[in-house]
C-alpha cells in the first residue's frame, strides 16, 4: 500500500536546491507536531541537509526551548506572524542551520481561534525573515488541515529557496 501525504517533486527539488548550494534546513513546528519534520526525512539523502527540528505544542515549551517571549506568546496564545518568524529564527540557532521553518496555528476549530482555522509560517535564511504569511485551509478534519500547511509551506519555501544566497 503507498501512502501519499506529500508532494515527493517538490521535497526532492528542495533537497536538490539545498544539497547544491551546500545549504542546511531546520524546522519549529507547533500546528502540524511533526509533520514537516517527517517530510523532509522521506527525501533522499535528508542528512545531507536537513539539521532536524523541534515540535513545541504549549507555550512553556516554545518559552524554554525556542525563547518565546512568554507574555507575548501569551497575549497571542502563540498564534502569530511574529510568533512564527521567532520560530524560524531560533531553530537556525538551535541546529545552526541556513535555513529555519516555522509554523504555528490551529489544525481545529477552538473559541481561541475565533473558531476559524488559520497557521502562520515564517521562512528565515542567514538569520533573517525572507518570506511569512498565513494560511487558511478548506479542509475541516485536523490532519487534512496539517496536511495542507505543511504541502502549502513546502510549496512556499520551495519557491524561495532558489532567490537566497
Amino acid at each position: 500500500m503507498s501512502l501519499k501525504i506529500f508532494d515527493d517533486k517538490v521535497i526532492e527539488s528542495i533537497r536538490s536546491k539545498l544539497i547544491r548550494n551546500r545549504q542546511t534546513l531546520a524546522v519549529a513546528e507547533s500546528v502540524t507536531a511533526g509533520m514537516l519534520q517527517l517530510a523532509f526525512s522521506q527525501a533522499d539523502d535528508a542528512s545531507g541537509f536537513f539539521q532536524g527540528g523541534i515540535t513545541a505544542y504549549n507555550l512553556g515549551q516554545k518559552a524554554r526551548h525556542l525563547h518565546i517571549d512568554p507574555i507575548q506568546g501569551q497575549a497571542v496564545n502563540c498564534v502569530s506572524e511574529h510568533i512564527a518568524s521567532e520560530l524560524a529564527l531560533q531553530v537556525t540557532h538551535m541546529f545552526s542551520s541556513h535555513w529555519g521553518l516555522g509554523i504555528t496555528g490551529y489544525a481545529t476549530r477552538v473559541p481561541e481561534s475565533g473558531n476559524n482555522l488559520f497557521a502562520y509560517y515564517a521562512i528565515v535564511f542567514q538569520k533573517n525573515v525572507v518570506l511569512t504569511g498565513e494560511m487558511r485551509p478548506s479542509q475541516e478534519t485536523a490532519l487534512e488541515v496539517q496536511q495542507f500547511y505543511v504541502n502549502y509551506l513546502l510549496s512556499a519555501f520551495n519557491n524561495v529557496v532558489d532567490f537566497a544566497r
